[in-house]
């Protein structure tokens, strides 16, 4: 199998960056009429999946099938299943992060042979970078990507993410550090698997960036649209930025036809990014 960063590059080049999301938040549920409970949950997924088919990538928010239990992940397995059957990459928002053998099982559970493992998956590297070596391992095996939190837009991010490491000698932020190691894991990978499997999740929101000049991977920015970013300020997120939106198109439902119109304008809006 080809590297994620090289199927990425490709769908991208076909079908355009924008990635939407499915956020079954109860609130949606019950705006498209839907029930609040594992039914509605799949028929929601179902809805979404018909109108995303013809994207390059879509990012399930996990918490939200989390929080049915047993039939929920199986919700969620069925839905990465439909969506890549339509040709989609699948970005699995999980946001796992934790230490060896934890770290390791969570690797196999969204980046090895689990049902629920995905194209990519989001991941947490605030216990250290490294923490996340085994989640590494295991998607560059699997040819899969990881997309790392950086700089979010949160503001209890702030105090963290800002802070400066290795004192006035250094003086990177954190968020930096980050950017920095995820670009040395593609490098140190780019002889055998061609562009970065290895992103960063910068919100799109955010003034203060950090530079991404040698990341050589893609960046997901959460934050267009309903939570005030601007499709005109994405290319200072470089050539790679992938906008992800979700309430923005998700409050156009329930109807197909609508929610897949909603979703091709905001690419059309940002298809210059391509």
């Amino acid at each position: 199998m080809s590297s994620f960063g090289a199927r990425l590059a490709e769908a991208v080049a076909a079908r355009g960056p924008l990635c939407p999301g499915i956020d079954p938040h109860p609130e949606l549920l019950s705006s498209w009429g839907l029930p609040v409970d594992v039914t509605g949950l799949a028929r929601f997924s179902e809805i979404c999946v018909a109108a995303f088919a013809d994207f390059a990538i879509v990012k399930p928010q996990v918490a939200f099938f989390e929080a049915y239990g047993s039939a929920g992940f199986a919700v969620l397995e069925q839905t990465t299943a439909a969506l890549q059957a339509a040709g989609v990459l699948v970005l699995a928002d999980a946001k796992r992060g934790d230490i060896g053998t934890t770290m390791a099982a969570y690797a196999q559970a969204w980046a090895g042979e689990s049902p629920l493992a995905a194209d990519a998956v989001t991941a947490s590297p605030y216990l250290g970078f490294e923490s996340l070596r085994p989640l590494l391992d295991v998607a560059a095996a699997h040819g899969r990507g990881v997309f790392v939190l950086a700089a979010t837009s949160n503001p209890e991010g702030a105090g963290v993410q800002r802070a400066v490491v290795g004192g006035p000698a250094d003086g990177r932020t954190v968020a930096q550090s980050i950017v920095d190691a995820a670009g040395m894991e593609n490098q140190a990978n780019r002889a055998h698997q061609g562009p970065g499997s290895i992103g960063v999740v910068i919100g799109a929101t955010l003034s203060d960036l950090p530079d991404l000049g040698a990341l050589d991977g893609p960046v997901l920015a959460p934050g267009v649209g309903a939570q005030g970013g601007r499709p005109e300020d994405l290319g200072r997120l470089g050539s790679r930025v992938l906008p992800a939106v979700s309430r923005e198109i998700l409050r156009a439902g329930p109807e197909v036809a609508a929610l897949r119109a909603a979703a091709e304008r905001l690419r059309d809006e940002v298809a210059y990014l391509a």
